[in-house]
Parts: structure tokens; C-alpha cells; sequence
């Protein structure tokens, strides 16, 4: 089979790999749509998970379901399914204790083009799929279905993991495709103010289509310094980091009320050391907690996540900007996440409706 690969950092290419093959809980799968992720550009071009050698890239997409194992029960060849970015093996102990996306290991629950071939590829191979697949709602397209593996589950989680509550104030650092998903999840989890930081026309729009009210531009001076003036002092109810790089985590305290939660969600694809303010964190003691976890994967947060799309609670046409046909514009599509015109969220590539 064909498919697109990391050759080593800083390198990519089209390489010829074998078919996968099934074990007795799994499945093959062939691509419908797939989507290119900021996550592929770090591992890429800055090598933040190490050296890969031809290693199909790819963790976003939907399929349909071509080889079932002799042990699944709820999918069959034909299906049209939707493929979580992190594909846990749900009989760990790390499942069971609910920390399934570290299943065999620190983020181990995360497969596809981490130390597995992912999803950029003519099949492509789904271990537990009756644990990790879920079927494609038909309101659904392929398009939007992309969206579903990664950016709404990644986005919503930071929601999730800052705990966001009826009235909080919110501020979003980042607000590309996952800080946007944040931000609508903050939305419907009830927050009563939702701070953007981003600069980019498409995004702020976007953003304030998904519930956001106010507006940050880091290039004004620094983020905490904005919070507090359009906040009177008194900060934030609570952080999700969605952008930016090690050096966002003092702004993100700083802007904190004491008692708040940060939600990180963000690929931290470089640098060593996480600087965190010692007064502003209260001298150690200010409650001010810091959460930064992937997202669960599975198929229930799958259906979860595709009934609100499906039942029109969630709109996700807005992210995908550029939609390509066919399965040879991978490559157009990656280097276009790389580079990140003005007037990008995400590309897709379409290789069926």
C-alpha cells in the first residue's frame, strides 16, 4: 500500500509499506477524509516526540471499515466509522483506573504516527475497535467527521481539565482549531465570559461564533498585563491553553485568580523547563492548579462528541477552511498546517462524501 511518511526530521515523502495486518479485536480501515494536525508539524519538522524513519504520519480522520478480527462485535466490513486520535487498549490498568490515553505507558494511549503508522495511508490499522471505533452518524459528512478524531475531544478536554462552570470567566490562550473547540466547550459548559487570545481574522471570527466575547492580541504586551485591565484586577476563573509554548504557562498564572485551574491542552513541542511565577502562584501556595493531560480517546467519547454534532448543537463547518479531493493532496495539505496562511484553520482532504 501507499502511503505519506515522516522519512526522519525534517523530512517526508510517499512510500511503499505492506497492507496491516488484523489481530482477532481489530480492524483495517481505508480513509473517507483525513486531516492534517499542528501535532503532525511538530513531530516533523521540530522532532519533539525523536527520530521516526518511515513512519506513515496521520492521527485525524474517518473510514470505512475493510477487515474486521474474529473477535469484534459491533463493526463489520463497510461501515463508516469514526477514528479517535488516541486508540487505548481498554483492558490495561491504566484504563481501569480512568487514565486510559496512558494505557502501557506515559501518552501510549496515542498510536497513530507516535510509534505506529498512522492514518495517511491507504489502510490504516485501529487496535480494540470495538473499544475505539464508533459508527459515523449519517447527518454527519466526512469533512466534519475529521474534526471528531482530535480537535473537538482535544478542545473540549481542556474544558474538562480547567473545569469550567456556569459563569465562569475564561480565558483561551490560543485560538486555533483545538483553543476553538475550547472555547465552544467552555461555551456550553456555561461560561458567562470567554477571553480569546489569537490574532488571525478567520480564527477571531470563528471564535466568536463558538461563544467567544472578548479579545487578546499577544502582540499588544503581555497576556496577564490585557486580563487584568479588562477584568478590574481580578483575573480569570479559570485557563485553557490551547497555544504558544512553554513561556504561556507565567502568563496563564498570572492571569489566574487564586483558586482558578489551567486545562493545558497544548503540544509543548519544544523546550526544557516550564517556567511558573513564584509570587503570582501565590509562593507555592495560591490553589492556583495547573492540569495538562491528552484526551481521552474511545469510542464513547466518540458518540458522545458525534450526537452533539449530529443533533446541530455543534457546528464544525467553520474549521475546515480548505478541503482538498483526493488522496494525493496529503502533502499540499501538510505543508499549508506548516505554514499557516492568514487565511487557514484546517485543511482536509477529501477522499469521499
Amino acid at each position: 500500500m501507499k502511503g505519506y511518511a515522516m522519512l526522519k526530521i525534517g523530512s517526508s515523502g510517499w512510500i511503499e509499506k505492506d497492507r496491516p495486518a488484523c489481530g482477532p479485536l481489530d480492524a483495517i480501515c481505508k480513509p473517507l477524509a483525513l486531516a492534517v494536525c499542528t501535532s503532525d508539524i511538530h513531530t516533523l519538522w521540530e522532532g519533539a516526540i525523536g527520530e521516526r524513519h518511515n513512519m506513515i504520519l496521520g492521527h485525524e480522520g474517518c473510514a470505512e471499515v475493510v477487515e474486521v478480527g474474529s473477535l469484534v462485535k459491533d463493526f463489520k466490513p463497510g461501515d463508516r466509522v469514526l477514528v479517535p486520535a488516541i486508540t487505548p487498549d481498554w483492558n490495561s490498568l491504566e484504563a481501569q483506573s480512568g487514565y486510559s490515553m496512558h494505557s502501557g505507558g506515559m501518552l501510549a494511549g496515542w498510536k497513530f504516527s507516535n510509534f505506529k503508522d498512522g492514518v495517511f495511508g491507504e489502510f490504516f490499522h485501529v487496535n480494540d475497535a470495538d473499544g475505539n471505533l464508533a459508527h459515523l452518524p449519517k447527518e454527519i459528512n466526512t469533512v466534519d467527521a475529521c474534526m471528531l478524531s482530535d480537535m473537538v475531544p482535544t478542545g473540549f478536554h481542556g474544558a474538562e481539565l480547567a473545569d469550567v462552570q456556569f459563569g465562569d470567566v475564561v480565558l483561551v490562550i490560543g485560538i486555533g482549531p483545538v483553543g476553538l473547540m475550547s472555547v465552544a466547550g467552555s461555551n456550553l459548559r456555561g461560561a458567562s465570559r470567554i477571553i480569546g487570545v489569537g490574532t488571525r481574522k478567520v480564527c477571531v471570527e470563528a471564535a466568536r461564533g463558538y461563544g467567544a466575547t472578548d479579545f487578546i492580541s499577544y502582540k499588544d504586551g503581555p497576556i496577564a498585563d490585557q486580563v487584568m485591565e479588562m477584568t478590574g484586577g481580578k483575573g480569570v476563573d479559570k485557563v485553557i491553553i490551547a497555544g504558544g509554548g512553554v513561556e504561556t504557562f507565567s502568563e496563564a498564572v498570572k492571569a489566574l485568580k487564586p483558586g482558578g485551574k489551567i486545562g493545558n491542552v497544548n503540544y509543548l513541542g519544544s523546550g526544557n523547563m516550564i517556567d511558573i511565577p513564584r509570587a503570582e502562584w501565590g509562593v507555592g501556595m495560591g490553589h492556583k492548579l495547573i492540569n495538562g493531560g491528552l484526551m481521552p480517546g474511545g469510542r464513547l467519547r466518540m458518540e458522545k462528541l458525534g450526537a452533539l454534532v449530529a443533533a446541530g448543537k455543534l457546528d464544525l463547518s467553520p474549521l475546515s477552511t480548505h478541503v482538498f479531493d483526493g488522496f494525493e493532496h496529503i502533502e499540499e495539505a501538510l505543508f499549508l498546517m506548516r505554514d499557516k496562511p492568514a487565511e487557514l484553520i484546517k485543511p482536509v482532504v477529501k477522499l469521499s462524501d
